[in-house]
């Protein structure tokens, strides 16, 4: 017992003296990593949101991001016309991406032929990015820095 008391006085005495630095301790920053789904989107007037657009009926697109790679697709309830004239309800695009704390950049890669031709030679899209655990919002600005517009998204893994 008295074997017992000493080591338990002795491990109480170590872990006393054992300073706790919460300097090193990293910081952890939401993922982007998963699948999101889109729930809205603003427009900025003056860096303000000046007007939140809902989705259109049957509209639905969601985005996946893993390992570096994008793939989002894009369903609507109305067709539209591809380059060959064929009625499309949905759109699809594949490519890679990089994200720092305030940044996503997407680089498309390819897409239906709809989408591509819409494209044309625009294949990268950097935005500004407003990351937290279960939602993020990809925010365009102009040529000044300006907020102008955003897609605003929901995890949904």
């Amino acid at each position: 017992m008295k074997k017992i008391l000493t080591l338990l006085v002795l491990m109480l005495i170590l872990v006393s003296a054992t300073e706790f630095d919460k300097k090193d301790t990293p910081i952890v920053h939401p993922s982007i990593e998963g699948t999101w789904e889109l729930v809205n989107f603003y427009n900025y007037d003056d860096e303000i949101v000046s007007d939140t657009v809902p989705l259109a009926e049957g509209y639905r697109q969601v985005k996946m991001y893993y390992n570096s790679k994008i793939m989002w697709s894009r369903a609507t309830l109305n067709s539209t016309k591809d380059p060959d004239g064929n009625n499309v309800v949905g759109r699809f695009g594949y490519g890679t991406y990089t994200t720092s704390d305030t940044g996503l950049v997407e680089t498309i890669e390819y897409g239906d032929a709809g989408m591509m031709s819409a494209l044309g030679t625009m294949r990268v899209f950097t935005f500004e990015l407003d990351l937290t655990n279960d939602s993020y919002s990809q925010i365009s600005t102009d040529e000044e820095g300006n907020r102008t517009f955003s897609e605003n998204y929901k995890r949904i893994d």
